[in-house]
């Protein structure tokens, strides 16, 4: 069976997050070298940069040298023209971020998360930013629980959210798109698309956490949530007798959560074999990466390891997070 031809609606969005996408991957373009990285006419782009100028979506930034003919414009896109709006719940805190297309902080803030721990207080929280900035044009909200397409599914810390679908209510709500993320999944992805500190895209993210540890997956360059949403929550892991890896961590002595960890990091390997593992540096040191690297070794072949590294998570989460509301902003 043959998928039906998109319709002209679904064609000019896929023209238009083409555009946007070349034009802030690229910084600047002409109609011709859109046409040639698109694979659209000369036309067409036309028509399209046309209108994204009227709409004041489009920057003209000069004229190319000539090569003998027509000087051709050259075009950039308006970064303001768009902004995205990041909250993230942290520790005892909920932080927002806004956000322009080319990913540069307009405004940011935090509050207590007792404030906001219920949908009434987040969705009014939501409601004053976007009264102040009118031209925020996607949401991206990361938790630190299981997400499933939306819907919050495993928040122990924030009760009031669970099997709460945040996607849906707040897009009914405000008529913007949202993406909800898990806050692991977010790292992992942030740590990837801003620097790719690796040339192989097979990276786990490891946080202990306030509330309890976790991890985002990434194979191959994607994310890897599970069948049930449930991937990363390795607080479940059985480490000794009848101790979970949550468990295990939280004992006071620590040569003992120095072997959980290094448990873990042989169990990881042994079942991905993933290029690196990344630590939250506010939470380790080199030297702690060294003594983990070698416990480990105990466990699993030391050839076989990944690389240890320490990163901000923060930064990486907020990275994360934008390029998930960008990926939004520029699809609309």
């Amino acid at each position: 069976m043959t998928d039906l031809p998109a319709t002209p609606k679904e064609m000019k969005n896929v023209i238009l997050y083409g555009l946007r996408s070349a034009l802030l991957t690229l910084g600047s373009a002409t109609k011709a070298e859109l046409s040639q990285k698109l694979g659209l006419s000369f036309p067409t782009i036309s028509k399209f940069l046309t209108q994204m100028e009227e709409a004041g979506e489009l920057l003209t930034v000069g004229l190319d040298d000539s090569s003998g003919g027509r000087r051709a414009q050259r075009y950039a896109y308006n970064t303001e023209f768009m902004l995205g709006l990041a909250i993230f719940f942290e520790n005892s805190e909920i932080s927002y971020t806004i956000f322009n297309c080319a990913g540069e902080t307009k405004e940011q803030g935090t509050t207590s998360s007792a404030l906001m721990n219920d949908l009434p207080s987040l969705t009014l929280y939501i409601e004053q930013l976007l009264l102040s900035h009118p031209n925020i044009k996607s949401i991206a909200i990361g938790v630190p629980g299981a997400v499933n397409n939306g819907r919050v599914i495993h928040i122990p810390d924030y009760s009031n959210f669970q099997n709460i679908n945040l996607k849906q209510y707040l897009e009914e709500r405000f008529s913007l798109p949202v993406v909800v993320e898990n806050d692991m999944n977010a790292a992992v992805l942030g740590y990837y698309k801003t620097g790719s500190r690796e040339n192989n895209p097979s990276l786990v993210y490891l946080y202990f956490g306030q509330f309890g540890p976790g991890a985002g997956i990434m194979i191959n360059g994607d994310v890897v949530r599970g069948s049930t949403f449930f991937s990363g929550e390795v607080s479940f892991v059985p480490q000794y007798n009848e101790l979970n890896f949550q468990q295990a961590i939280q004992k006071k002595d620590g040569a003992s959560r120095l072997d959980a960890i290094s448990r873990l990091i042989a169990s990881i390997t042994a079942i991905i074999n993933p290029h690196t593992i990344v630590f939250n540096n506010a939470e380790v040191t080199e030297a702690i990466l060294g003594r983990i690297l070698e416990r480990s070794a105990d466990y699993i072949p030391k050839e076989h390891l990944p690389l240890l590294k320490a990163s901000d998570m923060k930064k990486d989460y907020l990275d994360g997070l934008q390029s998930l509301g960008l990926e939004l902003m520029i699809s609309i």
